[in-house]
């Protein structure tokens, strides 16, 4: 064998043996590999079964009649007249998306803006600060469900809090707080808005922790106030913060469902969306169908803040 053909020969072994141990040596173990297969696959199945799946049957099934019981056939589809029922002859429709828009409207221009007043003066290192933070999220650790209990107690009209911290507690001036239907709404409003506003009160601060101390200090340099100086330097700053928030707060008006169905199951002034929801497709009513309808109603309304927080997302990573 010749010396040129001999290189060659070596040559084509060496490369083979590269390739054998590239493939045979990686970054990544069996277990490794395993590990991670677990990590995604895990959530993605259960995102699938427990999100995608019941969104995808909603749909199909507003198009039916169906009660729930039995199997479906050809009988049970039904086209658009659910939707058109649900927007022309159901009476507790537009009621309930009036009260969505004011549960949004009460948490966008009320609880939010107070939630960040409070992010902003715990900001200012005060005495006790730990101590107020603590108190002002401990509603937020608990589940809705609790708080509308918790307020159940406290709108009682003879032994609740509020009615004799205010002296109605004789049965000529006694207030129903829940029973009323003027007054209900309102209720189950500030009772939801002692959760939401602890929750923008810890997003907040923990933007406002972030922000770069140089550009306070030379807003402070430049003969700028305090309120000139979160306006104009610190607000604008915090744009990712506030986007996410005002994204949170549509949801949380959105998916309002535990205060109100725990108060009189969403009836009586207090019907919602997501009440609706309920008491058509699981109580005694059994209108699967109907309450599918529905549940794709509010789906659409959801999706408006979704695809906007996730398109601002996906923008700031591509810069």
């Amino acid at each position: 064998m010749t010396p040129a053909v001999a290189d060659r020969v070596t040559g084509r072994t060496g490369v083979a043996t590269l390739g054998r141990v590239r493939r045979r040596y990686s970054l990544l173990t069996r277990r490794d590999k395993l590990t991670l297969a677990v990590m995604v696959g895990v959530p993605l199945f259960l995102d699938l079964a427990l999100i995608w799946g019941p969104a995808i049957a909603s749909i199909l099934l507003s198009f039916t009649n169906w009660n729930g019981i039995g199997g479906i056939s050809d009988k049970n589809f039904i086209g658009l007249k659910n939707y058109e029922s649900l927007i022309n002859s159901y009476p507790f429709f537009w009621p309930a998306v009036i009260h969505n828009f004011l549960w949004l409207a009460f948490l966008m221009f009320i609880a939010t803006p107070l939630g960040m007043l409070m992010a902003v003066l715990l900001d200012r290192e005060i005495r006790g600060t730990r101590f107020y933070q603590t108190v002002f999220y401990i509603p937020v650790v608990l589940s809705l469900a609790v708080i509308g209990i918790i307020w159940t107690l406290q709108y009682a009209p003879e032994q609740g809090f509020i009615n004799n911290a205010l002296g109605r507690t004789r049965n000529d001036n006694l207030i129903d707080w829940l029973g009323n239907n003027q007054l209900n709404i309102w209720a189950a409003l500030v009772a939801a808005s002692w959760r939401h506003v602890g929750y923008i009160m810890v997003l907040y601060l923990a933007g406002l922790k972030s922000v770069d101390p140089a550009l306070r200090e030379a807003a402070k340099v430049d003969g700028a106030t305090e309120r000139q100086t979160f306006l104009r330097v610190v607000f604008p700053v915090m744009t990712p913060i506030n986007v996410v928030i005002v994204v949170v707060t549509t949801i949380e008006a959105l998916r309002a469902f535990d205060i109100a169905y725990i108060i009189n199951r969403g009836k009586n002034g207090l019907e919602l969306l997501s009440t609706l929801i309920t008491n058509n497709s699981i109580s005694e009513s059994n209108r699967v169908g109907f309450g599918s309808a529905i549940a794709v109603v509010l789906l659409i309304i959801s999706l408006g803040p979704i695809v906007t927080f996730l398109t601002r997302m996906m923008r700031e990573d591509r810069r």
